[in-house]
């Protein structure tokens, strides 16, 4: 995989969340000039790994690890600045330069606010137990449903007004008080006023680094720059396509990219799907494959199988190939980055999902109705597994035979060619394919 030869590029989840994204953004990052986070707030948690460090990041672009690529994060995300302010300063502790010419953020970002953290948190506590959905709490729901209000959205760029910043917040404050009230018969009320000091404060200190993203984007674009774009969530979890009602706020699939980043599509050329080399999901919703035995703790024990957010456990399960397929006809990627497949050494088989049970009958397609899919029983094939450890394998030929027919077997049935393959958590644990 000679990403050398290829133009600007889209890494984009197939599966719900953690495929292992941001280290793919990050291990592409040395071929390319810009790094681009088009979409989610403070719900993504992307880990990446460079020697003895551990980054976690949430709102900035992975490719900030890379010191000479510049950052921006556009209008389709909704940004939390106090936890990216704090982000930055943990960042810049640790030497990573995110100065005002590195880092550029958009000013038709919406802001989230506490009253849509609170929002959110009331929501989830006081829904029926089987229609939570499972949130991270960061408000980040509220606050996208605020911007397709248009009445209560609030965007960066309106800070440059403060008095004028002051009165909507007030009114804004004033109407979520009395919905809380209203709704949710919860008597405490929030200061407008002091959130508005608060937020002006912050508006300060971001000032430096707020921009027209989309005309800084298409400025790159003609100077020939090469820009690479920073999903967050997974295809699954698409607001349009994915398990509804328990997906995310914004477009996490290819389309969502020139939404979110205000560049055309013909803009971009490579599409990298990730994937891992099983199934996971935090949080509510139907997930056919999920093992709740001792296989699936197994699988999330050797996988590390906790969210980098929230730090619940993730559910495990089977490569739900039915699910992936799916979510691969939306994106069309041009390859595969199938993540985790040293967890899966040690089993002397593996199964992969190639249909579900509904109502009697095997389909081989995603339903769109949720309650069909919750009562879907997986149809497996069987392949073999193998024992030895994976971690050292540089060289594709390396993997033992077992492992390269499973993500052959992977490769054709989502009818994408294999680009790189995870084999650990370090940066350099990953194999490059065809290069």
């Amino acid at each position: 995989m000679d990403f050398t030869k290829l133009g600007n590029t889209c890494v984009i989840g197939l599966q719900w969340g953690d495929e292992g994204k941001g280290k793919i953004v990050d291990l592409l990052m040395g071929h390319f000039d810009v790094s681009v986070r088009y979409s989610g707030g403070a719900n993504a948690g992307h880990t990446v790994i460079v020697g003895s460090e551990t980054f976690a990041l949430h709102q900035l672009p992975s490719g900030c690890l890379r010191p000479t690529v510049r950052c921006v994060i556009t209008g389709g995300t909704v940004i939390d600045p106090a936890v990216l302010l704090g982000e930055m300063a943990a960042l810049e502790q640790r030497g990573i330069d995110l100065s005002p010419e590195r880092f550029k953020l958009s000013d038709r970002a919406h802001l989230v606010f506490p009253w849509h953290r609170k929002e959110d948190v009331l929501a989830e506590k006081t829904a029926h137990a089987g229609s939570k959905l499972g949130t991270t709490a960061r408000g980040i729901g509220p606050c996208y449903s605020d911007k397709v209000s248009r009445h209560w959205g609030v965007r960066i760029c309106e800070m440059q007004h403060p008095d004028r910043f002051r009165e909507r917040l007030a009114r804004i404050a004033a109407q979520k008080n009395a919905y809380f009230a209203a709704v949710y018969s919860d008597p405490e009320t929030l200061d407008g006023k002091a959130i508005a000091n608060e937020y002006l404060e912050f508006a300060a200190q971001l000032a430096p680094h707020v921009c027209d993203t989309t005309q800084l984007l298409r400025e790159s674009l003609d100077e020939g720059r090469r820009l690479l774009f920073e999903g967050a969530q997974g295809a699954m979890l698409d607001v349009d396509h994915g398990t509804y009602p328990y997906v995310t706020s914004s477009s996490a699939t290819g389309g969502g990219v020139a939404t979110g980043a205000g560049v055309p599509l013909s803009a971009i050329q490579g599409r990298v799907g990730v994937i891992k080399a099983y199934s996971t999901r935090v949080g509510a919703g139907p997930m056919p494959t999920e093992l709740a035995d001792r296989t699936g703790e197994w699988i999330r024990e050797r996988g590390g199988e906790y969210g980098t957010t929230t730090g619940r456990a993730r559910r495990c399960g089977w490569f739900d190939a039915v699910a992936a397929s799916y979510a691969a006809n939306l994106v069309d990627p041009t390859h595969l980055a199938i993540m985790h497949l040293d967890t899966l050494a040690g089993m002397d088989e593996l199964k992969v999902c190639v249909g579900y049970r509904c109502d009697g009958k095997i389909v081989n397609r995603f339903p769109a109705d949720t309650y069909a899919l919750e009562q879907a029983e997986p149809v497996y094939e069987t392949l073999p597994g193998w024992d030895e450890d994976l971690g050292a394998c540089r060289d594709y030929d390396a993997l033992p035979k077992a492992a390269r027919g499973y993500v052959e077997w992977i490769s054709e049935r989502l009818r994408t060619p294999i680009g790189m393959i995870g084999v650990g958590p370090a940066r350099d644990q990953v194999i490059m394919v065809g290069s």
